[in-house]
């Protein structure tokens, strides 16, 4: 398949029943919606054709999780049914190890925290919305972060989500972070730190008028959000561990003081 040398995913590990990968920003991991050109799907049945028939879906061969289009950082991909349903469990039972580094836009005063709002899709469809769980609290004030939060109604479909933070550093109008979700809800670090008063830099659906004119002088291109620990069972019991750097792109970017 043609794709992009720059959106080539990069092998980490590789084993009989599992590779571990760092998907770059900019490759979508499967096909839907909107979204043309190659995926990560793509890329993994024309590399490795033996997983077309492993997992639920064959759309997503060997698939057991996912990265957003604009975010980039560790995975792993099954390469067996044994393996996936391993994985998959490990997923459901929340023991699989997932941290991020994250910066985001203000000063975070808490060291530590966190959040733990449920998530919803908005009323624009492709965006999801987080507000604090007190209901009377949400049918007093308008959330201060859009008008696209949804309505009351809809928190009752709405789905727990957990997120913790750690402040690795502070800058003037920044804040690095060290992430760990707990659940997997689609867009729910961006969502979470959005609806928390913090967009993430460069993130382009989740923004303020401010951050928005922000994200466009610095022309980052991509969401300053890295997968870049991984820790997991394999079959015969044993924990792995994984870590990569912080991509140069996003290095570069990093504020100095």
């Amino acid at each position: 398949m043609n794709l992009n040398p720059i959106l080539k995913p990069k092998i980490i590990a590789k084993t009989k029943d599992y590779i571990v990968i760092n998907k770059p920003a900019g490759l979508a991991v499967h096909g839907g919606g909107n979204l043309k050109g190659p995926t990560l799907a793509d890329w993994l049945l024309a590399t490795y054709p033996q997983i077309k028939t492993v997992g639920d879906d064959p759309s997503r061969p060997g698939l057991v999780h996912r990265l957003d289009k604009d975010v980039s950082g560790l995975m792993v991909i099954a390469l067996n049914n044994q393996s996936f349903l391993n994985l998959k469990n490990q997923f459901k039972n929340r023991t699989i190890v997932k941290k991020y580094t994250a910066l985001v836009y203000g000063r975070v005063a808490q060291d530590e925290g966190i959040i733990n709002w449920p998530i919803t899709r908005s009323k624009l469809g492709y965006r999801m919305a987080a507000l604090p769980t007190n209901t009377s609290e949400l049918l007093r004030r308008r959330h201060p972060r859009g008008r696209d939060q949804g309505n009351i109604s809809s928190w009752f479909k709405s789905r727990e989500a957990y997120t913790e933070f750690d402040v690795l550093q502070r800058f003037v109008n920044y804040t690095l972070l060290k992430v760990r979700i707990k659940t997997g809800r689609t867009h729910q670090i961006r969502v979470h730190f959005f609806a928390y008063g913090h967009p993430l830099v460069g993130d382009p659906l989740y923004h303020t008028r401010k951050t928005k004119m922000k994200n466009e002088k610095l022309q980052l291109k991509r969401i300053f959000l890295v997968a870049d620990y991984l820790s997991f069972k394999t079959l015969s019991k044993k924990t792995e561990s994984f870590i990569i750097d912080l991509p140069d792109e996003l290095q570069k970017v990093l504020p100095r003081h």
